[in-house]
């Protein structure tokens, strides 16, 4: 007869310790234990009604993206995604399928951003310049949120956002380091006196809006083109637009809605409103002037060829995408060999390094599309679809547009948008829908998933990307003083983008199709 002796409850009760402290890392408890009850009931849900454990599914992978903070996504979605798969809520085959419909979207996150990694240098080299040039704070936050903008059209929008974030780590470690010494921590405000403290402050305050005009920047002009966001490229894809199709089909909201960011940004600043306002003190303003003639009077040779290599390459990328000379990754591709043939990178650890940053993402993406997937397989928005499609046309683009702004905010704008674009694709493909308004509900979801989704970090990658980096507590950027300072944007720019969508969104396209900017596609079915 075996006996259970001490020892072995002991070793038995530490593995067991060492399983829970290992599940899903330093995630909370309650966290931990919510998704293994959503693991142990969803087969059982599924037993008794598909429809109600595919809406289970969704609203268990929602609640893993709203906690992206304390645990990313990819672990408790992907296990969830897993499960779905192996209980038979969709096929592997199914799966495949939604990926290789995606492949372009992969490949501009694995490739492009990764190419953008090797002209940083450059893109460093420029905010740097206009930061200590310009005085007026006003002034500055424009051109940083227009940059923003105009960089995030045509590049990805989490690696601007990483460059700004480089630019403002650097300089809050050279005023620190020089009023506190070197040895002390950037974190740690100890051994500095009360006077450099209100300085220190200010600047922090100074950089924390210029961070978040940035980010707002990189979601104004991520919607111009098919390129600005993940999503675009999800609904440009399925609609069949190329680049320029696409911001011509997105101008009428995306010009009136960058317009009005612009003067949000003006007036925010003016009045100081929640937060912003607060101009750079001007002893930190010489210590960054000092440091940086100092490193401009040690540029090698070698560092200003490369700097002029890498603006050739960004030049090369604007242009392959204007004119849309091959797929967005296979440009990322090309601009990966180019910048690191031109910049002295050859070894595989240093070009490795440029993927850390769009790989996590990636395979997420691959989980949002596995559940797209159960949505599809269980028809669990046929319903509703179908209901938005019986009202009349024009009240089909408000909802549309509410519908994911609000989705967008609270979750992915990613995940919400895939899944919106794949169940009016289906609508045209089963004739329930004629050509000409899907491609005004693409719009109105490009719309949706882009602009309300600044309300908080969850919605938009770029303001987790960096809600989660190392220079968000140096600055004291919380979650909830982000939520605060988006008020402002997030009512202008989600009543401008509901308005041009419900009535500027229809008249230009007429015009731009009488003027034969764009083709008129008509679609005949035969039933």
């Amino acid at each position: 007869m075996n006996t259970v002796t001490p020892a072995n409850q002991s070793t038995f009760g530490a593995v067991i310790d060492a399983l829970r402290t290992n599940f899903l890392g330093d995630a909370p408890s309650w966290y931990k234990r919510i998704i293994i009850l959503f693991l142990i009931a969803n087969p059982f849900i599924y037993m008794c009604s598909p429809v109600i454990s595919g809406w289970c599914l969704v609203a268990e992978f929602i609640l893993t993206l709203a906690m992206a903070l304390k645990c990313y996504p990819l672990l408790p979605g992907g296990l969830l995604a897993i499960e779905a798969v192996a209980i038979g809520m969709t096929s592997a085959h199914e799966v495949k399928a939604e990926i290789y419909h995606n492949l372009e979207v992969i490949l501009l996150l694995m490739f492009m951003v990764a190419g953008i990694h090797f002209i940083r240098e450059l893109l460093v080299s420029i905010f740097t310049k206009i930061l200590l040039r310009v005085r007026s704070k006003i002034l500055l936050s424009v051109i940083f949120c227009v940059l923003a903008s105009f960089l995030s059209a045509f590049l990805d929008a989490l690696t601007v956002l990483a460059v700004i974030i480089t630019v403002c780590t650097g300089f809050y470690g050279i005023y620190h380091r020089a009023v506190a010494g070197a040895k002390t921590q950037m974190s740690d405000n100890s051994g500095i006196s009360a006077e450099d403290r209100v300085d220190l402050d200010n600047f922090r305050s100074f950089l924390r809006s210029l961070l978040m005009h940035s980010a707002v920047g990189t979601a104004l002009g991520g919607i111009f083109t098919i390129v600005g966001e993940p999503q675009n490229l999800i609904i440009g894809d399925t609609a069949g637009w190329h680049f320029t199709e696409f911001a011509l089909r997105v101008s009428p909201i995306s010009v009136p809605v960058f317009i009005a960011g612009i003067l949000t940004c003006i007036l925010v600043e003016k009045f100081k409103i929640i937060g912003f306002g607060q101009p750079l003190p001007e002893k930190v303003y010489k210590i960054l002037e000092q440091n940086y003639l100092k490193n401009l009077n040690g540029l090698t040779m070698r560092t200003k060829v490369s700097l002029v290599c890498q603006a050739l390459v960004a030049l090369w990328l604007i242009v392959g995408l204007a004119f849309h000379l091959a797929a967005v990754g296979i440009i990322g591709l090309t601009v990966i060999i180019l910048a690191t043939t031109a910049t002295g990178v050859n070894s595989e650890s240093e070009i490795g390094k440029a993927f850390t940053e769009s790989l996590p993402f990636t395979s997420l993406l691959c989980v949002f599309l596995t559940v797209v997937a159960v949505i599809d397989h269980l028809g669990l928005f046929d319903p509703i679809i179908k209901w938005v499609l019986s009202v009349d046309k024009a009240a089909q683009l408000p909802l549309f547009y509410v519908a994911n702004g609000i989705l967008s905010a609270v979750s992915d704008n990613v995940f919400v948008a895939s899944v919106y674009i794949s169940q009016i694709n289906n609508a045209l493909q089963s004739c329930h829908l004629d050509r000409e308004q899907f491609d005004m509900l693409a719009i109105a979801i490009n719309s949706g998933t882009n602009l309300p989704s600044v309300a908080t970090p969850n919605g938009q990658a770029a303001f987790l990307f960096l809600l989660t980096s190392a220079i968000a507590p140096l600055v004291r950027l919380s979650y909830g003083r982000m939520f605060l300072m988006a008020i402002p944007y997030t009512i202008v720019l989600s009543v401008v983008g509901f308005v041009c969508t419900w009535f500027v969104l229809p008249a230009m396209t007429d015009i731009f199709i009488d003027l034969g900017w764009l083709s008129e596609v008509q679609q005949v079915c035969t039933k």
